[in-house]
């Protein structure tokens, strides 16, 4: 079974694109982080021992559409005739995917957490990924919030200030989705929110966050209720703080394209 088969199997569409939650026009960042994010889902060290089998598989099949489309050549392939090269270096049989992936991404703290938080509200680079979000949702506030780095319900308000004046002075524009929001919508989103923040503060009061290790035990501890959220959230924070992927030996990733 080949690769685009073996993702319409396992997700349910043969679109690496899709698998990956990215689109089409993609940066490599961007594919990058939608790696990141799809994969901390199904990573085998965060399955039960009863799922680690397919959550290894999944990974496996994550991980190759990922080799492939951060590798300009293979990419062009699949965008001009929508097919990959099976039997290409991207997809060779002995990569060991796990240790691929621990090369990408490294670990971070809650103190790279709370630094880049500081450094990146009202920066030039939130308001960028803002108005990108809004244009990429057409102004579904729902999905711009679950988007933009480090946004809680309490930067609702600033956000959406940031985005009337965009639309005002026309860098974007006006879609009926945010301009005419039900007021229902609102609401439920903001008690999503603040329902999420009061977990997340017992979980903190709980084990006494603070330290080096604070994190993973936050990861460890969470509800499976709460655990795409939070990866989500970690995954877009790691993919920031990420490194490149490390050069030399059998190379196929992160050949520099275009976002």
């Amino acid at each position: 079974m080949g690769l685009l088969e073996q993702c319409e199997a396992a997700f349910g569409s043969p679109d690496l694109y899709r698998v990956l939650g990215v689109r089409r026009e993609a940066s490599p960042e961007e594919i990058r982080r939608g790696y990141h994010r799809a994969s901390l889902r199904v990573h085998p060290d965060r399955a039960e021992p009863r799922d680690k089998e397919e959550a290894t598989r999944r990974f496996q099949i994550l991980s190759k559409a990922y080799a492939v489309l951060s590798d300009a050549e293979q990419r062009a392939l699949y965008d001009e005739q929508g097919r990959v090269d099976e039997e290409g270096e991207a997809l060779r049989g002995e990569r060991d995917w796990q240790e691929y992936w621990r090369l990408l991404f490294k670990k971070i703290t809650v103190k790279d957490i709370e630094d880049f938080e500081k450094s990146y509200k009202d920066s030039e680079e939130e308001l960028a990924d803002i108005k990108a979000a809004y244009v990429d949702f057409e102004g579904d506030m729902d999905r711009i919030m679950e988007s933009v780095l480090c946004a809680d319900y309490s930067d609702e308000p600033r956000i959406r200030k940031i985005i009337e004046k965009a639309v005002e002075s026309g860098e974007v524009p006006s879609y009926k989705g945010f301009v005419k929001e039900a007021k229902q919508k609102m609401i439920a989103r903001k008690r999503r929110a603040e329902k999420e923040a009061r977990e997340a503060e017992k979980t903190k009061d709980e084990l006494g966050l603070g330290g080096e290790d604070d994190l993973k035990a936050l990861i460890q501890s969470r509800n499976k209720d709460r655990k795409k959220e939070m990866d989500d959230f970690l995954a877009q924070l790691e993919a920031k703080y990420g490194n490149n992927a490390k050069k030399g030996g059998k190379k196929t990733a992160a050949k520099k394209g275009k976002k």
